[in-house]
């Protein structure tokens, strides 16, 4: 091969490395012209030899003025090369990249500048760089100098172009580097992610909403952020991804309802709105689809029915009619045991409308899918039993109309009489607070014979006299 400097004037050599801007860019001016003649002629190898030179010698030394110079020089040749460059940018692009990363923020900028110029000869044949020169921008996004950071945006907008025009670009293999950088919590990084993912989804041919699971978390964490400027352009992006949502033919609603689910429990007020707004679409657009995953959404959606917000309670009970409307089971992937088990945790929540809406739940589940339910009864009951003792009078008479549900049929009548005496045994308060006020809506709900009877029944052999007549006072005042 050529001996590169051999192929180029000293006084070329010399000024490349120049500390002075101008005299390096009458150099790069004059390797620009000695490699059009190259290519006018065709002599591959001096092309080569040289591009070696500007990278090893020049762009790739220890010495920051020559780096600038081989920088600046590469970008020379480029132009030089012209329709021909794209057959030695392999050579060319890396020694460029890898001066994104270079400690002088000066040679920083001057990669931004010959990478730019670069783009603006090569455009599509660029995109083989695609991640790696998304990966350098985004780094440099929130460079510490200001100089860097303006080059850097110039360069990301022209790439933006590039990319919206090109048919070469893989989103396939451009989304696990995006998802990778959406945790990131530099606010010029989050500004730089949000402005791609908003260009991506402008262009028609690529589907950014198919890859919506896999950056969605990062967009709502963006919704929390301290800027006011990132909080509106994720809000953007999210309505307009919403908005496509509905025009959808086909939606993957399940990977993202998870994330939507850890979503509604944020501390952040509009993080929570927006992801209860979310939910409650989803269960408008595809609730058959969604049944497998009912229970999370109601662990996400009871807690919300007493948000104190009043537009998060209003959007999470209408929800929740939404869910409740939708009859669905077990062949279906409706899961009873894990619903139950979130009405459960719920009626320990420290809000009565919660602990009310977690109350009907059993009840629904009692009345659609009964045998299944009173299956898990040893689970929900000590639960039931717990909730006599609520604050709220309201609570307590739901409780009973569970109860009185499970009672409906012989066995499950007795035993629950029976729980039912003996909690009263162990917790004088509740039988003084709530013991007349239960009798009477299970006399009620079940008929006041059967029940004195039963009662009767159970008190004939009880040893504790006082409490025997407790109970019959009580009785007798329901």
């Amino acid at each position: 091969m050529s001996d590169g400097s051999s192929l180029l004037p000293a006084s070329v050599l010399r000024n490349l490395a120049d500390k002075l801007y101008e005299r390096r860019k009458n150099a790069a001016l004059e390797v620009e012209g000695a490699l059009k003649a190259l290519t006018i002629a065709g002599d591959h190898e001096k092309i080569s030899a040289i591009i070696m030179l500007l990278t090893s010698d020049y762009a790739l030394s220890a010495q920051a003025n020559q780096r600038k110079g081989g920088l600046i020089g590469l970008a020379a040749a480029t132009v030089g090369l012209a329709s021909e460059a794209a057959q030695y940018l392999d050579r060319i692009v890396p020694p460029v990249l890898n001066s994104f990363t270079d400690q002088d923020s000066r040679v920083r900028f001057y990669a931004c500048e010959a990478l730019y110029n670069m783009a603006k000869v090569c455009r599509g044949d660029l995109i083989i760089f695609f991640n790696k020169i998304f990966d350098a921008l985004c780094k440099l996004s929130a460079d510490s100098d200001p100089n860097v950071q303006s080059a850097a945006h110039l360069l990301d907008l022209l790439v933006k172009d590039i990319v919206t025009e090109s048919d070469q670009f893989s989103i396939e293999e451009f989304i696990p580097l995006l998802r990778e950088r959406m945790n990131v919590l530099n606010p010029f990084v989050r500004q730089f992610l949000v402005g791609w993912i908003t260009v991506l989804d402008s262009v028609p041919e690529i589907d950014m909403l198919g890859f919506l699971p896999d950056f969605l978390d990062g967009l709502f964490n963006m919704l929390s952020d301290t800027s006011h400027e990132i909080r509106q352009q994720a809000n953007s992006a999210l309505s307009e991804f919403l908005q496509e949502i509905k025009n959808a033919p086909s939606v993957d609603y399940g990977r993202m309802a998870e994330i939507l689910v850890q979503r509604a429990r944020s501390t952040d007020e509009s993080t929570r709105l927006t992801s209860i707004t979310w939910i409650n679409e989803f269960v408008k657009l595809g609730g058959e689809q969604l049944v497998p995953y009912f229970s999370n959404i109601l662990g996400a959606i009871l807690p919300a029915i007493a948000d104190k917000e009043d537009k998060i309670r209003v959007v999470a009970m209408e929800t929740n009619e939404e869910i409740r409307s939708i009859k669905a089971g077990i062949a279906e992937g409706f899961d009873i045991s894990a619903v139950l088990n979130i009405a459960r945790r719920e009626l320990g929540s420290e809000w009565e409308a919660t602990r009310l809406e977690a109350l009907r739940w059993i009840l629904l589940l009692l009345e659609r899918h009964r045998t299944e339910v009173l299956s898990f009864l040893d689970d929900i009951f000590p639960a039931l039993l717990q909730a006599l003792s609520d604050k709220s009078e309201q609570v307590v008479i739901l409780v009973l109309e569970v109860e009185a549900c499970i009672a409906s049929d012989v066995l499950h009548f007795h035993d629950l009489m029976l729980i039912l005496v003996q909690r009263f045994k162990m917790d004088p308060i509740i039988l003084e607070k709530r013991g007349a006020l239960a009798l009477r809506r299970l006399c009620v709900l079940l008929g006041a014979e059967r029940v004195y009877r039963e009662i009767a029944t159970i008190l004939e052999g009880e040893v504790d006299l006082e409490f025997a007549r407790t109970m019959v006072q009580i009785s007798e005042r329901s």
